[in-house]
């Protein structure tokens, strides 16, 4: 006779491609006007998946009283935060990991400062060592793919451009400097001032600019520059005036995040890869697809945030 034995609870549980890490701040470091790098460390960290590129986390950030509410350690904790009464709903954002070192327990990420004017820029401005906070982060004991990255240029993409404002600039010096030297690249960073251009280590053919709006709108440098640097990186691809269909997007309403997979090598060996406020994102999608006629599988549009709204809007 055969007996079949029930799995064991931890072996019938489906391990998360995400998990939360309990974290605290270990240091803190004032990279320019506009950004600090705050290194975070606890045990949790030695699971933390070392995913690189632009890795996404979700960062919950302590209540006024220091508290964080429970959410379960499942795929239903942010059900059970929207029920949340708002008293209790920690301020969650979204992130991307700028470097982790799982043998150390210690996880970096970068903050745009802009005053107390959100829950993150004021808690990143005043962190210091030993502060509480909770990452939602991708889960190195998971067996498979724990996904929460955009960066996927097809096979053969040999000529790529990578644009956003400073909410794109921790991914985008992530993924330069892993960039082959076989590549040429274009690397367009626009900041809020001319101070907020970082040091990067990247390959001869890899070119960085630095955008400094000083008081300009959003966009008003990041558009003609990635307007120009399609027309000297993509011309075998460019086909202006082509009828190329193109749904429009409420980024008042919608969100705007086009990431195409690769299904073959690179259409003329061009990919884009573009973040940052959604409106300004909006206007580039529409010139590379539209006006320029680039193809939508050599091209990734990501709307990170939108002026006049905070995330979770």
């Amino acid at each position: 006779m055969t007996v079949n034995s029930a799995p064991a609870p931890e072996q019938a549980r489906e391990i998360p491609a995400y998990r939360f890490f309990h974290v605290r701040v270990l240091r803190s470091h004032r990279l320019s006007p506009s950004f600090v790098r705050i290194t975070l460390t606890g045990d949790d960290l030695a699971a933390f998946a070392q995913c690189g590129f632009d890795q996404r986390v979700k960062v919950v950030l302590p209540l006024p009283d220091g508290t964080f509410t429970p959410l379960g350690d499942d795929d239903s904790w942010y059900g059970r935060w929207r029920m949340l009464p708002e008293a209790l709903r920690n301020p969650i954002r979204t992130y991307t990991v700028r470097a982790v070192r799982p043998a150390l327990r210690e996880l970096d990420i970068d903050f745009v400062l802009h005053g107390d004017t959100s829950p993150a820029s004021r808690w990143a401005t005043y962190a210091a060592p030993g502060h509480r906070l909770v990452v939602l982060g991708p889960n190195a004991e998971c067996p498979g793919p724990v996904g929460g990255q955009e960066w996927a240029p097809p096979p053969g993409a040999d000529r790529l451009l990578l644009a956003g404002d400073e909410t794109a600039v921790p991914a985008i010096c992530s993924i330069a400097e892993t960039l082959s030297p076989a590549v040429r690249a274009r690397i367009l960073l626009e900041v809020p001032q001319a101070a907020d251009a970082l040091p990067l280590d990247v390959p001869p053919g890899v070119r960085v600019t630095w955008l400094p709006r000083d008081g300009a709108r959003h966009g008003d440098l990041l558009i003609p520059a990635v307007r120009e640097a399609v027309r000297e990186l993509a011309a075998p691809e460019v086909s202006p005036g082509a009828e190329t269909a193109l749904e429009d997007v409420d980024v008042d309403a919608d969100i705007l995040w086009e990431v195409p997979q690769p299904t073959g090598p690179a259409a003329g060996g061009f990919y884009a890869w573009l973040a940052g406020e959604a409106g300004a994102v909006k206007l580039l999608r529409r010139h590379l697809v539209q006006e320029a006629g680039i193809d939508r599988s050599s091209v990734a549009f990501m709307g990170y945030w939108r002026l006049g709204r905070t995330e979770g809007d």
